[in-house]
């Protein structure tokens, strides 16, 4: 008991200390910051004083020391504005010390030293001023990786210096919230197990949270790898892999790491917008900008420069609504599917996405010289100067290693080099030419320049008809004749009903709007013809559920970030439209052709309960075993109502017994958009309650109506799977629907039908 009360006092004062330290560090930053702000208005007013006088004749060459001295205030307020930046992020990140300054401590002995020496961690590292003493080391640290990694003993941690081992005889956990020590314990695994379980057990935040306290060794292990070139993670559902993924990202910015990025350098492609909103607290808590991110669509848009694409969320609409509006009753708002079934929507997708219609695009691209581009001969003052033959010979003997649409502008330039060199005598002959007309006496030269520009815009336009290329122009010449496009695949093997691909695509390429696989493939055309340098300064990319996307996607990654690693996520569980296994990451690996590539695994849920964890696991085939962190709970339900006001009544009850449990996030999770529309009509009159849509805004804090194929990647204190009937699930892909709806529960779950209820339940 004694040794319980010196340690807490030994706390209290330390933690008094650091604050100290915390707080009049954060005192001089703002009055510096102060300084530099009216140091920055100043400059500003001065420069505008002392330059405008002269700024009309800024550019003249006899003003060029006005030029001068106004590059050196606008360096010198450039400056301060970046020193403003910069106190202005440590104000940020010293204010969110004053409230926690840190949550884990190890005591250390290094190897051939004596004493154990205390080393306390937290979310951003604190030095003294006059001594640079080290009182918390950042999370990202070196040595905090002891914490994450071992448990008392010997232990050993990699360090810029090459490796440091030593001896922990002390791992201690504190909760500090406002300034204030609410407890601290000493950590063996039961501890820490039953310190995790206590926080699993709150109700889920509004956005996703950091796991800085709680990261696991094998989490770990992820986040600090700087070996490989493309990392793969196969996670569970709730193993914690996107948070992974983040705090990996917030590691790789880390300033003290010798190999560093800046926020500039990360992109994350996301699976949808919500996503993107859910995660964008993460990387500012851990006292980093925030990351770009991008959906599939976006690189469609900004590579094609088109607006009018199909979104991935509306072709899962149309997809997953084949075959349910006619049959399940309460439905009134009729199909929404169109004039094409789900069946070949999902066939095109299987077939464009594929590696094999990679290979035949590629054979098309080497063709497009021999067969698709309109070489002429061209004339130049009477004479041909290239004659098409020769033209494309050129093209055809070029360095491969050059794009086509590279080397095609390569073509036009050295066209134009000849031209150049001609140009003398023919603007001599022009003259000799309206010279002897008596009308143009007088301008002959002007005349004659005249005459040259037309001509040579005239030939520009010929030159370019086959030096510029038109991507969705030759997409359609591929689909134009069913002969050429199976000469073209002559030794592939083509999926069944190909023909009726073949069709279906050349009518849809008629109309203004490209769905998603016309745009995905248009999109590799692109970028195998063209190339794109929007991307080039990324470094690293994370690939966020990977499992739904194809080889064409990730042929389009390679393709868009040449020099970039990869941070591969998924989950072939949760995959929607199709099936997938272990498979999918040896292509990924094959297609990115890295020299160093690897798969790991997460297999421990720490999202759900026991009972949650075991009910979902129903949906998955019979030899996967997924670990779940124990936590219990109620026993997940299908409830069954006669008709369809019985079962509105079921859900407003199921959500007045989840509010009066205290969940603040209550997900009601159906199979499409036009599910969860017609229920939120239903019942936005009798309970408060969101419809989530792809470009709302939202924060996870109360109740929500939402198709599951936006669910992914978010998570609700509560669960409610509407519409469990035959007619909605009733396919063997839709197990995964089920298993992604029903994964989405921290803490209840419930399912809810009417009628025939499903087979797969």
């Amino acid at each position: 008991m004694e040794q319980n009360r010196h340690d807490r006092d030994f706390e209290i004062r330390h933690l008094e200390q650091v604050l100290t330290v915390a707080r009049e560090q954060l005192d001089a930053v703002l009055l510096a910051n102060e300084e530099n702000k009216e140091a920055i208005i100043a400059a500003k007013i001065d420069m505008w004083e002392d330059t405008s006088r002269s700024i009309s004749g800024l550019w003249q060459m006899e003003n060029f020391h006005e030029l001068v001295e106004l590059s050196q205030y606008a360096n010198s307020v450039s400056e301060r504005v970046s020193d403003y930046e910069r106190d202005n992020a440590k104000i940020l990140t010293l204010k969110r010390l004053l409230d926690s300054p840190y949550f884990a401590r190890i005591d250390m002995k290094f190897e051939e030293e004596d004493a154990f020496e205390p080393v306390y961690i937290g979310r951003s590292s604190l030095q003294k001023d006059l001594t640079r003493e080290m009182m918390i080391y950042d999370w990202r640290s070196p040595i905090a990786s002891v914490f994450y990694r071992f448990g008392p003993g010997k232990v050993s941690y990699a360090s810029p210096g090459g490796e440091i081992t030593g001896e922990v005889n002390l791992k201690r956990q504190y909760e500090i919230k406002n300034g204030t020590l609410a407890y601290y314990f000493d950590a063996d695994v039961h501890i820490i197990d039953e310190f995790l379980r206590r926080l699993l057990s709150q109700n889920a935040s509004a956005t996703m949270k950091t796991i800085v306290e709680t990261i696991q060794k094998d989490q770990d292990l992820i986040i600090r790898d700087l070996e490989m070139d493309v990392l793969m993670v196969q996670g569970s559902a709730g193993s914690g892999k996107t948070s992974v993924a983040l705090h990996r990202a917030a590691y790789l910015m880390y300033r003290g790491l010798a190999a560093k990025l800046t926020a500039n350098e990360i992109v994350i492609i996301s699976p949808n917008s919500l996503f993107e909103q859910y995660i964008v607290n993460v990387l500012p808590e851990l006292g980093e900008k925030n990351i770009r991110s991008l959906v599939f669509e976006d690189i469609f848009s900004n590579v094609l420069q088109r607006e009018s694409i199909q979104s991935r969320n509306h072709y899962w609409e149309v997809l997953l609504s084949s075959g349910v509006y006619d049959e399940t009753p309460g439905h009134s708002n009729g199909s929404i599917v169109g004039q094409y079934n789900g069946s070949i929507v999902q066939r095109s997708m299987a077939f464009k996405s594929s590696g094999l219609f990679a290979e035949i695009l590629r054979r098309f691209i080497k063709d497009l010289p021999l067969r698709w581009l309109p070489f002429a001969d061209i004339y130049y003052d009477g004479k041909v100067i290239a004659s098409k033959q020769w033209l494309k010979a050129k093209i055809l003997k070029s360095n491969h290693e050059f794009l086509l649409g590279v080397r095609l502008k390569q073509l036009e330039e050295s066209l134009w080099q000849r031209i150049h060199e001609l140009r003398p005598s023919r603007l001599a002959k022009l003259k000799n030419f309206i010279s002897a007309k008596p009308i143009h006496e007088f301008e002959v030269n002007e005349v004659a320049r005249r005459i040259s520009i037309l001509e040579s815009s005239a030939l520009r336009k010929k030159i370019r008809q086959f030096t510029e290329l038109d991507a969705l122009e030759l997409y359609r010449k591929l689909f134009a004749d069913n002969d050429y496009f199976y000469q073209l695949a002559k030794g592939l093997t083509l999926p069944d009903g190909i023909a009726e691909i073949i069709a279906y695509t050349r009518e849809n390429l008629q109309k203004e709007a490209l769905l998603y696989d016309d745009a995905l493939a248009l999109t590799f055309l692109h970028l195998n013809t063209k190339g794109y340098s929007g991307y080039l300064d990324i470094k690293q990319v994370v690939v966020d559920e990977a499992q739904d996307y194809d080889p064409l996607h990730f042929e389009i990654l390679h393709a868009l970030f040449p020099r970039a690693r990869y941070t591969i996520l998924g989950d072939t569980h949760q995959t929607i439209g199709k099936r997938e296994d272990a498979a999918l990451y040896d292509e990924i690996s094959r297609i990115f052709a890295k020299p160093k590539s690897m798969r790991v695994i997460l297999d421990k849920s720490f999202r759900s309960t026991r009972e949650i964890v075991a009910y979902s696991a129903r949906f998955l085939d019979q030899d996967v075993l997924s670990e779940c962190f124990g936590r219990s709970g109620d026993t997940p339900a299908v409830l069954a109502a006669p008709d369809q006001a019985a079962l509105a009544a079921l859900l407003l009850a199921e959500i007045a017994t989840c509010r009066e449990k205290g969940y603040q996030s209550i997900g009601l999770i159906c199979k499409t958009e036009h599910d969860a529309l017609s229920w939120y009509e239903q019942l936005k009159d009798q309970s408060e309650m969101t419809l989530l849509k792809g470009d709302v805004p939202f924060a996870l804090s109360g109740v929500f109506l939402i198709p599951v194929y936006l669910a992914k990647g978010l998570e609700f204190d509560a669960v409610l799977v509407c519409d469990v009937d035959h007619a909605h699930y009733h396919r063997a892909d839709d197990r995964h629907l089920l298993y992604i709806a029903c994964t989405r529960a921290l803490h209840r779950l419930n399912l809810f039908y009417t009628g025939e209820m499903s087979p797969l339940l």
